[in-house]
């Protein structure tokens, strides 16, 4: 069944291609368009569309205005379209706080020029937020308590030695990142390094955010920072992130990678390198995000002797990224999103 999607931009001319390229899909159909947030509001309650395509900045009423009000009226997948500038990326957090659960950058170029790569990404991103049912597809802020709440029963083996937490994450992962990192105290004893997939214009806004928001210390990580307890360093967008040791001191390698890696920032780079620089005394965790960039990484940490973690089904806005490491073997706890501030502080 196809995926049954309602467009919202002011823009005519982006509506249309927007149109365009997803009707291409087979697998896709657009049910209806609307011009402004207030438009937005009465054809969702109208249409009940799988998935929302939402502009950010609109006449009559926003986009976040808008996705706050559906979600509190008629909760349903919204994929936010937003520009690459800093008050781009503000406003598209914002939208992912009061309720989207997605973004991609709105690049006027691309779609003008009808650059192929451009519409494959947003037909793809499109088809996987649609094809699940709504509870998979909604974030967790909107969800029933309960379908959050489950936890494996299997027994728990805290490593109390860990020198360093890694986190990955991708679709879902900033309100993901949000809980888990806002529930940490001050003085959690390692650091943390955070591996997101996000451009490179907004991962400064969102460690600004995080860091505003939390106890402990957040930044965007910088080529040669020195690790220190009780510090989340978040890799910057369209680049990688590895550990060295240089002098006895572990510090950070901000570089360009090979133009061909699909991710960038690339979980699987990160989790291999501190694999390399810490054998058995990193705790890593995968959270919400589509494809399987972490599952290699996280072989690597397994043959050293470390531990890997994963946030469960029920409480992940797509379970792809976990779903890869649980069924390659290699997950040793899978935790309800809720529970995950928990947990790290027993396992470091």
């Amino acid at each position: 069944m196809a995926a049954r999607v309602l467009v919202v931009d002011d823009s005519g001319f982006f509506r249309r291609r927007i149109v365009e390229i997803l009707n291409s899909d087979p697998r896709i159909e657009v049910i209806a368009t609307a011009v402004d947030g207030k438009d937005a509001i009465r054809k969702v309650a109208e249409f009940k569309p799988d998935i929302v395509t939402m502009d950010v900045e609109m006449p009559v009423m926003d986009g976040i205005t808008a996705v706050r009000r559906i979600m509190a009226s008629n909760p349903t997948p919204i994929l936010m379209l937003s520009s690459l500038t800093y008050d781009g990326a503000k406003s598209t957090l914002d939208a992912l706080e009061a309720g989207a659960v997605d973004f991609l950058p709105k690049r006027f170029d691309e779609i003008s020029q009808d650059q192929e790569s451009a519409k494959r990404v947003l037909r793809a991103r499109v088809r996987q937020l649609g094809a699940r049912g709504l509870t998979a597809k909604v974030p967790v802020s909107s969800r029933s308590s309960a379908s959050t709440a489950q936890v494996t029963a299997k027994p728990v083996q805290y490593k109390k030695s860990n020198k360093l937490v890694v986190i990955g994450s991708s679709t879902g992962g900033p309100v993901a990142l949000q809980k888990v990192l806002v529930g940490l105290p001050q003085d959690f004893p390692t650091p943390i390094l955070l591996v997101q997939h996000m451009p490179g214009s907004f991962t400064g806004p969102f460690a600004e955010r995080l860091n505003q928001q939390c106890k402990i210390t957040v930044c965007e990580a910088v080529d040669g920072d020195v690790l220190k307890a009780g510090t989340a360093y978040l890799a910057p967008g369209g680049r990688q992130m590895s550990l060295v040791q240089e002098g006895g001191l572990v510090k950070i390698k901000i570089y360009d990678a090979d133009a061909s890696m699909h991710y960038r920032p690339c979980v699987d780079l990160t989790f291999e390198s501190v694999a390399s620089i810490h054998p058995g005394k990193v705790l890593a965790l995968v959270l919400t995000g589509m494809g399987a960039d972490g599952r290699e990484g996280a072989r690597k940490l397994k043959q050293g002797g470390s531990t890997v973690w994963t946030q469960n089904e029920a409480s992940c806005v797509i379970y792809g990224m976990p779903m890869a490491i649980v069924e390659a073997g290699l997950s040793d706890h899978e935790i309800a999103l809720d529970n995950i501030s928990t947990e790290l502080v027993k396992g470091v």
